[in-house]
This record gives structure tokens, C-alpha cells and sequence, in this order.
């Protein structure tokens, strides 16, 4: 057939109208579903079928719109009308009415979603371009360096270095970064500009601790992160016994050159002498350095030293404090630690330092803790308050009520405390993976994603939580199944990498891959983790019968995932199981004591203790 004849009769069957027609009828279609899918949290694979779909659509109706005709009678084959009644014309004008209504609706969803619907973000991006002044009053401590002759004191000088940055975080009007984002720059060859810039600080204290025997030297150094001149510098000469001096010393120092004032008085103590035993003083800051570093042996290291500590000194407030959040997180770290045991020795321990101490913040938030983990959510209130109104910027104060937060379901206030927190300590990762998970429950999976793979960065493995959700929402399922499997591998779970990943495949994908999750987590019926893992394959029952009958105190890593926008859990928290559960562990008292959670509300008519959720 010639060409220009060929290209007659496309034009005459009305195929070149039938090719705009089904192009823009596709392009409308992607357009409503990238705009509509996200808000039901349909995956992104869905679209994209949906575009391929449409593609492979094309040929075909080309060759239907050449081989068939609309005509009065209906649908008929184009070889069986004879030209005269053909209506090609008529149809072919209808076709261009509808081309243009389709594209003019396709334009103003494209309009829409360029100006109405993202308005919102670029006003939430826009100030993000303007970069925020560093107030001069404003410092971070590095790490001290170790000058002892062996060089195997290297807690020790960490522990200084944060006893130094707890005296500086006493005076009001000055921002002291936290330890975790300070203690990020050690060994790294980054100019001090740059971590000026990262922390939000004009200054830099660094210095170096020298102990031998019962002499100590600390030699600190104020530099200026604008230009890395040096501000400052003085080294402190004496005995151990003499260190609480040493520290209110340099930290008085430093506020005299950063120009603030102590106390409306300027008389503030900033150094409580806690121990008049040097020996346990020099243990305590080991251990706490261990304690704060949680991995490895470090906890069962802390522990031995602190029950030294305070054998040592048993009026040693402090160290029984820091005892009491040893046990309590040891279960948690270490496999095998029995929880009931630890949360009876964090308990007793917490009694001990308010017993010496009645403003010790730290045992009032372990016994906050302790409470939460047995699942007594009542109780847990009243400690974390008080400890936060002691420590308004205590990590650990702030953290664990944050947490006790988000899992019984109040994420938006925990989100608060959490923001909190990381404008004084940006790099702490336990804090990043919280926005992480909280940022995931709001939805917003860009800002979600951000967030948990900078507390990956910075080397906690649990960001890969949030992300291997967020890869469910992509259908990336073999991704997501290696990153839950990363994240648990250092949590204390009995559950190899290959079951983690069948768990994973099983919660998102076929009822085949969910019987071989099921059958994997019944190998494991003992793992701390079986509840949570009963929940994401969609057995909510069981999994509510499941952790009321075991003595895991991991009440934060199983109720966290009860607020997520994965199908599993919205079945979880709407099942009728859920109600009798929420009731027999003490979460409906807690929440009509307090409030109910975001995705929940109580339904009065229907009982004192019933409520839905959505």
C-alpha cells in the first residue's frame, strides 16, 4: 500500500484520533492514580503496573479502532459497511470533543497538584533554604584525648569530657550540643568549620586527660568553629580527690570567656561533689561512658563496675542511678538476660538512688521505665514527669518519655519531645530512628526515610525498621526483607537473617510466603520477638495472647507497631481482639487517664472501656 494512501485510510478510519484519544485517557488515569494512590498508601508498584498496562494496551486498541467502526447499529467490522453508510465523519468529530474534555481535565489535575496540593510543602521546604544563625553563646565538647602512658583510659577521658559538657549544660542561655552528636566527631578529619555547621555552634572545646596514679591533668582548648583560632586554653593540675573542683574550675572558665552568667547570683554551683571516694569516682565514669555506649559487653562491663562503685561508696547516688538504667535496658541488648530479674534489680537500684538522692532524675525515669516495661502504664507517668521537671534537657529523661509516648499511641506528642531533643543533640541516632518511625506513622515517607538512614550513618542498624516498611509501600519486597533483617540482627532476636527475611516476604506478600512465615516463627516459640512477628503476619489474637503471657519487657518494640499504616496493623488495632487486650494490660485505664491515642477514640455507648480505632 502507498504510504500517503496508507496514512488516508488511517485518518479515514479515525486510528490517528483513537491514538490521541487513548493517550490522553492514559495520561489522565496516571495522573488521578499518582495524585489518589498515595493517600490510601496504595504501593508505588500499583502505578506503575498501571502505565505498563496502558502501554501494551496501545497496539491493541489501534487494531481494534482500524478493523471495527461505530455505527448506529452498534459495534460492526469495517470490511462489512458499505462506504455509503459509513459515518467515520460523525464519529471522528465526537472523538475530538471528547480529546479535548479529557485533556482539559488532565491539565487541571496537573494544575492542581502543581499549586493546591504541594502549597503546602514548598512552604514547609522554603525556610529550609535560609540558613539559621549560630548563636555565639553556643558550644559542643569533643571528645578528650587519652595521655595516660598507656593509653587505655580512653573511658575515663570520654567520662571527663561528659561530666565537663553536663557542668556547661547547667547555665541557662547557653546551648550545649548533646553528647552523641559531640562524641560523632572523634578520630574524624573534619575541619571545624564544618562541624560548627553541623551542630549549630561558634565554638569548640576540645582537650586531653592525663591520669596517673592519683594525679590528674585536664588541658582544655576553646576554638572558634568560624576560624579555628584559639579562643582560649588552661590545664587544670591535681589529685583525684580534687577532680569535682577541677571540673567546676574549667566549667566556670569557659562561661567567663563565653560571656554568660551563673545564677542570677552568678554564684551557681555546676559540679556537685557526688563521692568522696576518688576510686569510685574514677569507675562511675568509666562505666557511664559504657553504659551510654550500650553494644558489645559494654553493659555487663558497666554493671560489674558499678556494683564496685557502689560497694565502694554506698551513699553514691549517682551510681546507683546509673545502676538502675543498666538493668533495666540490659535484657534489651544482651540475649539470654532475663527480664524479670533486671527490672527487679533496676527497680530496687532507682529505690536506692532517690532514697539518697530525692532529685535524681536518672532513677526517677528508670522507674518510669521499669513500669513501662511491666506493662503498669499507669504508674509509668508520674516518674517521667518528675524526671524531665529535674533534667528539662536530660537525653534519657526526654527519650524515655518520648518512647512510652509513641507506644501507647500518642505520636504526635512524642514527635514534640523527640524535635526536642534533636535540636540539642542532632546526630543522635536512638533519636533519628524515633523521627524516623514517627515521621513513617504521619505519612510523610520522604522525611521518614531521611531520618532512618542517617541513624544507619551514624551506626544504629534499627533505621533499617522504618525502611524496610516504607520498601513494603515501593513493593521492593527483597529490600525490605534484608533491611528488617539487618536492623533485629543486633537486638537480641534468636531468629536468623533467612527467617527474618520469610517473616518479612510473609507480612506483604502470598499466602503461600505467609504459612512459611508462620512455620518459621513457630521454631522460635521463646524468642522475645514472636509477638511482634505474630502481628505483622496478620495473627493479631495470637500475638495479643502472646505477650500477655510472656515476660519480655519490650513493651515499646511490640505497641509501637500498632499504630503503623501497614495493612497488618490497621487490622491489628481494629480487630475485636484488640479491645479485651488494650483492657487486660492496662492500656484503656492509662489512656482514660491521660488520652487516647491519635488513631483512637472511646465510643461511650457502647461501654465505660469500649473505643475504635481507625
Amino acid at each position: 500500500m502507498n504510504p500517503r494512501n496508507f496514512f488516508a485510510e488511517l485518518k479515514r478510519r479515525n486510528v490517528l484520533r483513537a491514538a490521541a484519544f487513548y493517550a490522553a485517557s492514559a495520561w489522565l488515569l496516571v495522573q488521578v492514580a499518582t495524585q489518589v494512590f498515595p493517600f490510601f498508601h496504595i504501593a508505588e508498584w500499583v502505578v506503575r503496573r498501571i502505565v505498563v498496562a496502558a502501554c501494551l494496551g496501545f497496539p491493541f486498541a489501534m487494531l481494534f479502532s482500524w478493523f471495527y467502526e461505530w455505527t448506529p447499529h452498534g459495534l460492526q467490522r469495517e470490511s462489512e459497511i458499505a462506504p455509503a453508510e459509513s459515518i467515520t465523519r460523525q464519529t471522528g468529530r465526537k472523538l475530538d470533543r471528547w480529546i479535548i474534555a479529557i485533556l482539559a481535565l488532565a491539565v487541571v489535575l496537573l494544575l492542581a497538584n502543581q499549586f493546591v496540593l504541594h502549597r503546602d510543602d514548598d512552604k514547609a521546604v522554603a525556610p529550609a533554604a535560609v540558613a539559621t544563625p549560630i548563636p555565639g553563646k553556643s558550644i559542643a565538647v569533643l571528645p578528650f584525648s587519652d595521655l595516660s602512658s598507656k593509653h587505655d583510659q580512653e573511658s575515663f577521658s570520654d567520662g571527663m569530657a561528659e561530666e565537663i559538657l553536663n557542668a556547661l549544660a547547667r547555665i541557662k542561655n547557653l546551648k550545649v550540643v548533646g553528647r552523641a552528636s559531640s562524641f560523632h566527631y572523634r578520630g574524624k578529619d573534619v575541619d571545624l568549620k564544618t562541624v560548627g555547621a553541623d551542630l549549630g555552634v561558634a565554638h569548640i572545646l576540645q582537650g586531653s586527660v592525663r591520669n596517673q596514679g592519683e594525679q590528674l591533668r585536664i588541658t582544655t582548648t576553646l576554638l572558634q568553629t568560624s576560624n579555628g583560632v584559639q579562643e582560649w586554653s588552661n590545664t587544670y593540675d591535681g589529685k583525684l580527690a580534687d577532680v569535682f573542683n577541677l571540673q567546676e574550675s574549667c566549667a566556670r572558665d569557659i562561661a567567663t570567656q563565653l560571656k554568660v552568667v551563673l545564677g542570677e547570683d552568678g554564684q551557681q554551683r555546676l559540679v556537685d561533689k557526688s563521692t568522696n571516694n576518688a576510686e569510685a569516682y574514677a569507675l562511675f565514669i568509666e562505666a557511664q561512658t559504657m553504659v551510654n555506649a550500650r553494644v558489645g559487653d559494654n553493659l555487663p562491663r558497666a554493671i560489674a563496675k558499678l556494683e564496685k562503685v557502689t560497694a565502694l561508696d554506698p551513699k553514691f547516688a549517682r551510681a546507683w542511678a546509673k545502676l538502675a538504667i543498666a538493668y533495666a535496658v540490659l535484657p534489651q541488648y544482651v540475649r539470654g538476660s532475663d527480664w524479670p530479674t533486671n527490672l527487679n534489680l533496676s527497680e530496687s537500684a532507682a529505690h536506692r538512688a532517690i532514697a539518697l538522692d530525692p532529685d535524681d532524675a536518672e532513677a526517677h525515669i528508670a522507674l518510669s521505665y521499669v513500669a513501662f516495661s511491666r506493662r503498669r502504664y499507669v504508674e509509668m507517668v508520674a516518674p517521667a514527669a518528675r524526671a524531665v521537671v529535674l533534667e528539662p534537657e536530660d537525653f534519657t529523661a526526654n527519650y524515655w518519655t518520648a518512647n512510652e509516648l509513641a507506644a501507647t499511641g500518642r505520636s504526635t506528642e512524642a514527635e514534640v519531645i523527640i524535635d526536642k531533643v534533636l535540636s540539642r543533640d542532632p546526630a543522635n541516632a536512638l533519636a533519628l530512628y524515633y523521627k524516623s518511625m514517627l515521621r513513617f506513622l504521619a505519612g510523610d515517607n520522604a522525611a521518614a526515610t531521611s531520618a532512618a538512614e542517617r541513624a544507619q550513618a551514624l551506626g544504629l542498624p534499627l533505621g533499617g525498621l522504618t525502611l524496610s516498611q516504607i520498601s513494603a509501600l515501593h513493593g521492593d519486597y527483597d529490600r525490605g526483607a534484608e533491611q528488617l533483617a539487618r536492623a533485629l540482627a543486633t537486638m537480641g532476636t534468636t531468629f536468623t537473617s533467612a527467617q527474618l527475611e520469610t517473616i518479612y516476604r510473609g507480612a506483604y506478600m502470598s499466602e503461600a510466603e505467609r504459612a512459611a512465615a508462620l512455620q518459621v516463627i513457630a521454631e522460635r516459640p521463646d524468642d522475645q520477638y514472636v509477638s511482634s512477628m505474630l502481628l505483622r503476619v496478620g495473627e493479631p489474637a495470637r500475638s495479643f495472647e502472646d505477650f500477655e503471657h510472656s515476660s519480655t519487657g519490650l513493651s515499646d518494640a511490640y505497641l509501637n507497631f500498632l499504630w503503623c499504616p501497614d495493612a497488618w496493623s490497621r487490622k491489628a488495632r481494629q480487630s475485636p481482639a484488640f479491645q479485651g487486650f488494650a483492657k487486660r494490660i492496662g492500656l484503656v485505664d492509662y489512656w482514660k487517664k491521660n488520652r487516647w491515642p491519635d488513631l483512637c477514640s472511646p465510643t461511650p455507648e457502647h461501654g465505660s472501656d469500649a473505643f475504635t480505632c481507625r
